[in-house]
């Protein structure tokens, strides 16, 4: 389960490696915060059409990198803030899907660069959903209300949290590259007559240097649940082992 606050966000940061394990068999969720509806700055285009546009070069995208499915919350694109409600709806998601792995963004990261500061929906978004995985997912007596709609407590084995220059692992995309730009190049309304193919493929590259890799995405990951506990959790829950 990937959780980011607009689309396109999932095409920049983690495409490359959610194509490739939907390659290798796993179900993969997409879940989109807001509808980028502040997202096309033109007077000619209200809101509604814009997150009706968005979210539908979202659905492509999805399609192209092999989601599973799509969601999208909709709250008030670039006014995002990480309530206990957000945090709330987030958990419903975790719970539904019952994700082995949850990726999303550093929730810390403001300054990202010489020329970009990090969006204020990003952070609140990551926050929230770092909230969400920890500990309220897992722990049914935090919102125990939802087991009356069917969810029960969920903890997610790993964070993958996307990281533009740090991280401690790196994952090749070799294999995925073509279809990470595919999948961005679906979001017409924001690519303008930007190169996607040349710079996607540009940064991968530097990313992957070093690394034994021709191209690459980097993450931190937070392991909660060792392979050991995993296999017994599984067992518990769906009936094996």
């Amino acid at each position: 389960m990937a959780i980011v606050a607009h689309p396109d966000d999932i095409e920049f940061g983690c495409s490359g490696t959610l194509s490739l394990w939907a390659r290798h068999g796993a179900r993969i969720s997409l879940v989109l915060v807001t509808s980028g509806d502040v997202g096309i700055a033109r007077e000619d285009i209200t809101r509604l059409d814009a997150a009706l546009l968005r979210e539908g070069e979202a659905q492509e995208a999805a399609k192209v990198i092999g989601a599973t499915e799509i969601r999208f919350l909709r709250e008030p694109d670039g006014m995002v803030q990480a309530t206990l409600e957000l945090r709330k709806t987030l958990v419903r998601e975790i719970r539904r899907f019952r994700p082995e792995v949850v990726i999303t963004g550093d929730p810390t990261v403001v300054w990202a660069g010489e020329n970009y500061i990090n969006h204020p929906d990003h952070r609140a978004v990551a926050l929230a959903t770092v909230d969400a995985i920890f500990p309220a997912a897992g722990q049914p007596h935090l919102f125990a209300e939802l087991a009356s709609e069917g969810l029960v407590a969920h903890k997610p084995r790993k964070v993958y949290v996307t990281n533009w220059r740090e991280g401690d692992t790196w994952v090749a995309i070799d294999e995925t590259i073509d279809t990470k730009v595919a999948a961005l190049k679906c979001h017409a309304s924001q690519m303008g007559s930007w190169d996607v193919e040349k710079n996607i493929k540009e940064w991968a590259a530097d990313r992957a240097k070093d690394h034994g890799m021709q191209y690459a995405e980097i993450y931190r990951v937070v392991t909660l649940e060792s392979d050991a506990d995993w296999e017994k959790y599984k067992g518990a829950v769906f009936g094996r082992g």
